[in-house]
């Protein structure tokens, strides 16, 4: 799913023909790439994908689970051991906001972490692994930004330069600093 669409960018860009339209989706591609690379996350999941845990190391601690990637929907977890583990059984991390960054069982539910021949990607986790089910309204607004800097780029006289100042040569910078600013705060470490 991509966080804009052709129309979009060309409405920012006050375009009226959809002549670039392929251009344009194909820019909106890579903005969305270079945003999700500059911020190290993802910001839209539409289908649920498994990942897989080992039952001993540094994704597990006690009863908590460390997940490696932003989580914004659950839909099944196998300890193991082959066990489900339902949704009342543990806790999300943090647990009232997404993206979850751990789960942690409940004492009530009588379970650890753990496993029964194999600790190797023992634990399996399906569900969307992204910061949200939609890109947030700050990401969507970056997105259109770049992809309209990336389409302003094609008909720029010197690809590589903006501006020749008192005689030094000033190139672009590869996300404009109103992007990186938009984009700064959803920046994961």
């Amino acid at each position: 799913m991509a966080y804009v669409t052709a129309a979009l960018v060309r409405s920012y860009l006050g375009a009226t023909s959809s002549g670039d339209d392929t251009l344009i989706t194909a820019l909106c591609t890579r903005a969305q790439a270079a945003i999700d690379r500059y911020c190290n996350r993802t910001f839209e999941a539409s289908g649920d994908t498994t990942r897989y845990f080992d039952a001993v190391g540094p994704h597990v601690d006690g009863p908590t689970l460390y997940l490696d990637r932003d989580l914004c929907a659950i839909t099944t977890g196998t300890n193991g051991d082959g066990v489900a583990v339902g949704s009342t059984q543990y806790v999300t991390l943090p647990r009232n906001d997404t993206p979850y960054y751990g789960l942690r069982l409940k004492t009530s539910a009588g379970k650890v972490w753990t496993y029964t021949t194999d600790w190797e990607k023992a634990i399996t986790i399906t569900g969307k692994w992204a910061y949200s089910t939609t890109a947030p309204d700050d990401i969507v607004q970056a997105a259109v930004r770049l992809a309209a800097f990336y389409y302003r780029q094609k008909d720029a006289a010197l690809q590589d330069v903006t501006a020749i100042e008192a005689g030094v040569v000033v190139q672009p910078v590869a996300i404009p600093m109103d992007v990186q600013a938009l984009l700064r705060p959803y920046k994961r470490v």
